[in-house]
């Protein structure tokens, strides 16, 4: 069951909320922020929106066929004092990955180039890099005020008030998330992952 209104989001890159929210991606690879409260990626809450940053993103982080979304998505940039939230998500399945053959298996799946993900695997080696499954849906859009508490390489913050989540709908129908999910975990050689 979906909640009528949330405040916990996940920040991640504006290109990537794009792939997800075009229905290109339903993965993400998460290794935690630099300045995470714990020592590695927890996921606090399996519903969430989807918080779009700017920073760090550059071309050659991305695939070619992602450098004009990407240039696009710099350019609509958000302007300081609002962040607009438009996509709630919900992790369906997750899996840790320690080998850097199924981070490449999942290429296909997801927008970054294949060095920047292996990047994020090699990263803090002695932890695992998480493929998080996720369902997106859109929303009606809402902006709320920038808190300086939103600041830095974290992944999760706790907004400073409800959001409603109106007009629900998933970007890909049951059938199509299904599918998808499927061929990702093929990829990782998993018949189920952890939910």
């Amino acid at each position: 069951m979906l909640p009528e209104t949330t405040r916990m989001a996940l920040k991640e890159w504006a290109v990537a909320c794009r792939a997800l929210d075009m229905g290109k991606q339903v993965v993400l690879l998460r290794k935690g922020g630099i300045r995470e409260e714990s020592v590695d990626f927890r996921v606090v809450h399996p519903q969430f929106l989807l918080y779009p940053t700017f920073e760090h993103q550059k071309p050659e982080l991305v695939k070619p066929e992602w450098h004009g979304e990407l240039a696009e998505t710099v350019a609509r940039a958000e302007k300081p004092g609002g962040i607009t939230l438009s996509h709630f998500a919900e992790v369906t399945s997750m899996a840790e990955v320690w080998e850097q053959e199924k981070v490449d298996a999942l290429s296909p799946h997801y927008l970054w180039s294949t060095g920047y993900a292996q990047q994020r695997l090699h990263w803090q080696p002695l932890r695992p890099l998480t493929v998080l499954l996720m369902r997106v849906y859109h929303m009606q859009p809402v902006t709320v005020p920038f808190l300086a508490e939103y600041n830095g390489c974290t992944s999760w913050v706790t907004l400073g008030q409800d959001v409603p989540l109106r007009g629900l709908r998933p970007v890909l129908s049951d059938e199509e998330y299904r599918e998808r999910t499927d061929e990702v975990l093929r990829a990782l050689k998993v018949t189920s992952a952890a939910r």
